[in-house]
């Protein structure tokens, strides 16, 4: 083993060193400090003020302020919306300017939408209220005119309704002029006119009645266009209706009635001239009020249009002056009360550009009094943080779904850089299908700059992301279909003819008349022949089988190896001894020793059955083989691996709890008290510690967990192994959905001779490979991908139990406002 110590560090392969360090810093130079360091984005405070509430920090009232703006931009973004006006996602150049001077400014320009707003408002209720009083002119003038030939007399008319010069008054609101119908008798039949929604038209004609008891006449016309509701503001149908009644009590009731179903009553003269005069000075007040409502409309867009121009830098300086002032609020006050002290975890290659952070702050701010930076000894567990690329970054957040490396443990990613795509491609193996994927992918690639300055569906945003496993996919998916030699499910004779012809020379069909090999085999993978012939079947069943195991049991092996390379890391003999030896015993004299068993069968041709062999070796371990045996001293070593699997169980189970248990006895019997005074002890070499609190040891709750670690991996070498077989399932359904596809869609309409037949065939078979092969059996195959190397691979040595590096940095504050 010691030729693995003289390799170089793989990239990648674990975490950043970090480095836990406390600062600190003058109360004048702070805030300059912070906001260089979130520049830099390169350290994460630790919040020292855990015990108090956001009202008890010392810059309370900066983020209330901080706040403050952030809702006036909010308002000012909503306003924008609402006015549908496009705002430029990048700014003009324009000069800087301070918080205060933004603060004010924000202050103002709300102050003066605020009154836009309010003068639109009364502008707009006034406009709605003259459009319903002309419609109700227009529309009530006919059913006056028609109800007038039924009166007995015209004595009956009503002084009241008799327009005067002085009716509409500016100073009056059109509700308070219909409150002014008054009769100068007191007596005799009247009328009220109004406008109602439609929707509440039947309801409002039955109140009436019962109201009055039936003694009033409800006649009603449709308005002819929509009117805009005061309450909601949206267009809505509304019904002209005039009320005939009598007497001062029915007229209260209506009056009231009117008021709760929201209808706007209006007084109408009975005479049509005067109906017409008023219908003219109605008409006029309205092209006086449209225009004064497009000027203003357009005033206000203009200011708004002023605002979105600077809105998206207005509002990343508040949210990095917020970030500041809330960093702040999580550092504490030295005794003097003229220092912030700070902690936090930084990077160890970040330091020296740390400390030129700082100094440029105390430089900037002219301070007498420099920041003090240094290293201190940490007893919690330091965050994880991996440097990854647009390339590396989709892998590592697949990990990262699963869950967050601790602090220096091997990265799964590194190697599901090539595992993850090559797994797919297993299942997904068409080098006709793969070619749309990379198509697929090379589109995004190339549109990469645009894409990635956009805002993006979902769907897109994750296909955006992951942009280059796609293209890792797709390529290993051409691989995998040249194997298969599948192309939409045809086989193409690419790396040169067939080894197999008919057995008779004058045959014409090689499927029913049978195959001979006259050459040498295909050269690179499944030769053509076997396509439709009444082996194809049993022999591509047999061999994704056997590759699935193969792929299987090297990834899982692969996956212990990196749990001895973790336990080496870290210095954990007992794991190495105890846990990763019995596991590759275990692993291999049952699975291992069935992969040798099919290469030994691909090799030799031969035809034993190799699940009488792994049966019997269980059942019948000391048995005559027979037909079944592959080479000589087989039954001796499944002897040997029988007893080897049976030994590995009780060696991963019993030795490392009380080995443990003696090791925590001798600490607490003054055995490791020679270690006191020593600054040179490597404690992280010690078993069960490594700069942490040494826990009550409970032998109990040890032998427990490691009784449950060595059953679930005993279980879990068979679950998973045959989980691996998915990879031939996947692979094999996909095949066959494919020839359907072809076979049963493109072929069947390709034999009519009609050109819409096959027309219509070809778009359904472009349609069913497109959204049921390349989309839906490509994310099957990706999520089985996922879950062999979450559970199968992954499981074997990752414990994913730590937490992430998050930076106070001001560019994810941009990224989370893009």
């Amino acid at each position: 083993m010691k030729i693995f110590d003289q390799l170089p560090p793989m990239d990648h392969l674990r975490s950043e060193k970090m480095s836990f360090v406390q600062l600190i810093m003058p109360v004048e130079s702070s805030r300059r400090a912070i906001t260089y360091l979130g520049d830099l984005g390169l350290l994460q405070f630790k919040d020292m003020n855990e015990d108090k509430s956001p009202f008890q920090r010392t810059f309370v009232n900066q983020v209330k302020r901080c706040a403050e703006m952030s809702r006036k931009l909010r308002y000012f973004n909503e306003q924008i919306s609402k006015a549908c006006l496009t705002v430029s996602a990048r700014p003009a150049v324009q000069p800087d300017i301070d918080l205060e001077q933004l603060e004010v400014k924000l202050g103002e320009h709300e102050s003066e939408l605020q009154e836009m707003n309010s003068n639109s408002e009364k502008l707009q209720q006034s406009y709605n209220e003259l459009l319903e009083f002309k419609l109700v002119l227009s529309n009530a003038g006919g059913i006056l005119a028609s109800s007038h030939s039924h009166t007995t007399s015209p004595d009956t008319e009503l002084d009241e309704n008799i327009y005067h010069s002085d009716v509409i008054d500016d100073s009056m609101s059109l509700l308070e002029q219909g409150a002014r119908m008054e009769t100068s008798n007191g007596a005799g039949l009247r009328f009220i006119c109004g406008i109602i929604s439609s929707s509440k038209e039947m309801m409002f004609e039955r109140m009436l009645f019962r109201a009055t008891r039936g003694n009033m006449f409800f006649n009603r016309a449709p308005a002819g266009e929509l009117v805009t509701d005061p309450i909601s503001g949206d267009q809505v149908e509304k019904t002209i209706f005039v009320v005939f009644f009598s007497g001062e009590q029915a007229k209260g009731k209506i009056l009231k009635i009117c008021d709760a179903f929201g209808a706007s009553c209006y007084p109408v003269p009975e005479d049509r001239t005067k109906q017409l005069q008023i219908t003219r000075e109605v008409t006029s007040r309205l092209s006086d009020l449209e225009a004064t409502l497009d000027a203003g409309l357009r005033h206000r867009n203009q200011a708004l249009a002023a605002i979105g121009s600077q809105i998206w830098r207005w509002s990343l300086m508040v949210r990095k002056e917020k970030a500041v002032y809330d960093t702040l609020n999580m550092l504490n006050f030295d005794v003097t009360k003229k220092c912030l002290v700070g902690e936090g975890w930084c990077p160890i290659f970040a330091i020296p550009q740390i400390k030129d952070a700082l100094e440029r702050a105390s430089l900037h701010c002219n301070s007498q009094v420099g920041i003090i930076f240094h290293e201190l000894d940490a007893l919690e567990a330091p965050p994880t943080y991996f440097k990854t690329d647009k390339f590396t970054n989709a892998f590592q957040e697949i990990v990262d779904a699963y869950g967050i490396s601790k602090y220096q443990e091997i990265n799964p990613a590194v190697y599901s850089v090539i595992t993850f795509p090559f797994l797919f491609a297993v299942m997904f193996g068409d080098w006709g299908h793969g070619i749309c994927l990379l198509m697929g992918a090379l589109v995004l690639i190339a549109r990469e700059k645009k894409l990635g300055s956009q805002k993006l569906d979902s769907f897109m945003e994750m296909a955006f992301g992951g942009r280059y496993v796609i293209l890792l996919m797709a390529i290993f998916s051409i691989y995998c279909g040249l194997i298969y030699n599948e192309f939409f499910s045809v086989p193409f004779h690419i790396f040169g003819p067939s080894a197999y012809k008919c057995r008779d020379s004058g045959c014409s069909d090689a499927h029913t008349a049978g195959l001979i090999k006259y050459r040498n085999p295909y050269p690179f993978g499944v030769d053509p022949s076997w396509r439709g012939s009444r082996t194809e079947l049993p022999f591509l069943n047999s061999l994704k089988m056997k590759m699935s195991i193969l792929l299987g049991i090297t990834q899982m092996n692969l996956g212990i190896i990196l749990s001895y390379f973790d336990a080496k890391f870290h210095g954990n003999s007992l794991d190495i001894r105890y846990q990763v030896i019995p596991q590759i015993i275990f692993l291999n004299s049952l699975f291992g020793y069935l992969s040798l068993l099919i290469l030994i069968k691909w090799c030799s041709g031969s035809q034993a059955d190799l699940y009488h062999v792994m049966i019997y070796m269980f059942l019948d371990p000391a048995g005559d083989l027979g037909e079944n045996q592959l080479f000589w001293g087989q039954k001796q070593l499944q002897i040997l691996l029988l007893l080897m699997a049976l030994v590995a169980v009780p060696w991963m189970l019993f030795p490392k709890p009380f080995i443990l248990r003696r090791l925590n006895k001798e600490r607490f019997q003054g055995h490791s008290y020679r270690f006191l005074g020593t600054s040179e002890m490597d404690v992280d070499s010690e078993p069960d510690s490594a700069r942490t609190r040494h826990e009550d040891f409970n032998f109990s709750e040890v032998f427990v967990h490691q009784m449950i670690h060595s059953i679930e991996f005993v279980l879990g070498a068979v679950s998973n192994t045959a989980s691996y077989l998915r990879l031939w399932a996947l692979s094999l359904a996909h095949s066959e959905l494919s020839t359907v596809f072809y076979e049963k869609l493109l072929l069947l309409a390709w034999g009519y001779e009609s050109l819409i037949i096959r027309a219509v065939g070809l778009m359904v078979f472009i349609f069913a490979t497109a959204f049921i092969l390349l989309m839906m059996e490509s994310l099957s195959a990706f999520l089985h991908s996922l879950r062999l190397h979450w559970v199968e691979f992954m499981g074997k040595f990752f414990h994913g139990d730590g937490y992430k590096f998050r930076p106070f940095s001001f560019a994810l504050l941009a990224e989370e406002e893009d």
